[in-house]
């Protein structure tokens, strides 16, 4: 579906679009497509990335909605807090007294 009017897309908002396929337990990003509103949205991200019937569910979500991480500040923010490896059992022994483990 085309916009109406010359540069109508650049100020619709961006969505972007989350399936469920038939196969699929969970939604999968699909893509991003620009929408005046949700309902075109929805309408729109049926007809590009469900033409084959593969999907049972869609999501259209406003990307201005979606928040992210830095994936260059990847090291920092996915690095386990200093001084806190009781979360992991790597740093427990097994006591002998303590049948089964």
């Amino acid at each position: 579906m085309s916009a109406p009017g010359a540069g109508a897309a650049e100020t619709w908002p961006l969505w972007e679009v989350f399936v469920r396929s038939s196969r699929g337990l969970s939604h999968v990003h699909a893509g991003s497509l620009h929408a005046p509103d949700a309902q075109l949205a929805l309408h729109n991200a049926r007809d590009l990335y469900t033409r084959r019937g593969e999907g049972v569910s869609i999501w259209v979500v406003p990307s201005t909605a979606i928040a992210a991480s830095d994936p260059d500040a990847r090291g920092a923010f996915f690095e386990s807090p200093q001084g806190k490896d009781y979360r992991y059992p790597t740093a427990y022994t097994a006591s002998a007294d303590v049948p089964h483990l």
